[in-house]
């Protein structure tokens, strides 16, 4: 697969060192990420290609397959894990290309669900690839 920043998107600043946590850590009331937070969790992610979403607390990324099949069959692996998770991503699908945008409603933002989605996917991308 390859990945694209959206049009809308807008680089992240790059921070400092930090790990994304574990699926156990999504139970519980989510709450927003903090700075320091956001320092800790984002910069792997950062790395390899997710973005902010101008004006709105979330993050980017889009994905590009082989075909359909390898596109449909990366969104199905996501959205079994997404409901074992109980936190779903947004996205859109034409053909080859996946568009992920990941927020947390519960609490109007980013929280570590969406860096713990967002380290799930770049897992089953790297193994389509």
């Amino acid at each position: 697969y390859q990945s694209q920043r959206s049009p809308g998107s807008v680089p992240l600043r790059q921070g400092g060192k930090g790990s994304a946590g574990t699926a156990a850590s999504m139970a519980g009331k989510a709450h927003r990420l903090s700075a320091e937070e956001r320092e800790q969790l984002l910069p792997n992610l950062r790395a390899v290609g997710w973005n902010e979403v101008e004006g709105r607390d979330a993050i980017f990324k889009e994905f590009h397959f082989k075909d359909f099949n390898r596109a449909f069959g990366f969104m199905t692996r996501v959205a079994l894990q997404a409901e074992k998770l109980d936190h779903h991503p947004e996205w859109f699908n034409v053909y080859n290309k996946v568009h992920i945008t990941l927020s947390t409603h519960e609490c109007g933002g980013l929280s570590e669900r969406d860096i713990n989605l967002a380290s799930f996917i770049e897992q089953v991308a790297a193994s389509l690839s």
